[in-house]
């Protein structure tokens, strides 16, 4: 695999492959030559292709963090903030080596909004760093739309023979822009709406909802906790009021809040906060707690829906 492109601050092609073999010749070229550098690298990909890199080092993945994409990156929105930055800001001196396989063929459609803006994001959570990050895709399992995107996320492309250029669809922020989509309320949730009084009640009228649709254990204490951020939130900075919406749909508990405010920035929640900072932690907790975050901001306000299995 050529990587004539680190000389640059931040480096982020796509892999796009067809078969195991392609997979594993181009990772662990990859993997090896940042060997050869002695960059400290790290491995996020699903189980299966987790196995297929370390088959293939053998005893060269000594050293190197495996984490399986399945588990660590359930949640799209926490990808950046807990496992790439959480990585990279561990080895601040020095150019880093990441593989990221956040889109495989089993994520759902509600899910692919989020990969999709995940993707796009990572250029501007990462600009001016020396970070290089490979992200994987199977040309023959995903849907053509998703590798189409791919090509817009990623200013660097790779085949599965290693050959590289340079993508002429590149543009990023039309991916975030494009997946900024409004969620339409579902007409059979259960509404509560609130202002700055309302703060132990509507906690209250979430955990009853999610009991009632059959959540238990600690996960309700996410679903009081996420709650408990996003209302406050919208108190203070989305208007001061908002509406909570609480349903069920294919398995999962849905927790909504819709406010008058607007984010700006596009890695809200997915930036870890500077030491000493005031705020910007209350969505990036809710990233971290549940299974997976959709949000849209507009002119309209902001919509804020959070999934947890049951």
């Amino acid at each position: 695999m050529s990587t004539v492109t680190t000389h640059e601050a931040f480096v982020h092609p796509a892999l796009f492959y067809r078969t195991e073999q392609e997979y594993t010749q181009q990772t662990v070229a990859f993997l090896r030559e940042g060997l050869t550098n002695g960059e400290p690298m790290a491995v996020a990909v699903p189980g299966p292709n987790l196995e297929l890199i370390k088959a293939g080092l053998g005893g060269d993945a000594e050293g190197i963090l495996f984490l399986d994409m399945t588990e660590a990156g359930r949640n799209p929105g926490r990808i950046i903030p807990k496992v790439l930055r959480g990585f990279a800001d561990a080895h601040p001196k020095g150019r880093v080596r990441i593989i990221g396989e956040p889109i495989w063929a089993g994520r759902s459609a509600v899910e692919y909004p989020a990969c999709a803006q995940h993707e796009a994001l990572i250029n501007a959570a990462f600009e001016g760093r020396a970070v290089t990050i490979l992200c994987p895709y199977d040309e023959v399992r995903l849907d053509p739309e998703v590798i189409a995107d791919a090509r817009v996320t990623h200013p660097t492309l790779i085949s599965g023979e290693g050959h590289e250029s340079v993508s002429d669809a590149y543009d990023w922020q039309a991916v975030v822009d494009r997946y900024n989509q409004a969620l339409a309320p579902a007409p059979d949730a259960a509404v509560f709406s609130y202002g700055g009084e309302d703060f132990p009640a509507v906690r209250q009228f979430a955990l009853a909802q999610a009991m009632r649709l059959g959540l238990a254990g600690e996960q309700l204490m996410d679903v009081e906790l996420a709650v408990a951020e996003l209302t406050t939130n919208s108190v203070v900075h989305g208007g001061g009021r908002g509406t909570l919406a609480v349903w069920a749909e294919q398995g999962q508990l849905v927790c909504e809040v819709r406010d008058a405010g607007r984010l700006t920035d596009p890695l809200a929640g997915r930036r870890p906060p500077q030491r000493g900072q005031l705020g910007g932690r209350g969505l990036m907790l809710v990233h971290y707690v549940a299974d997976l975050v959709r949000l849209h901001t507009g002119d309209d306000g902001t919509t804020v829906r959070f999934y947890l299995s049951l």
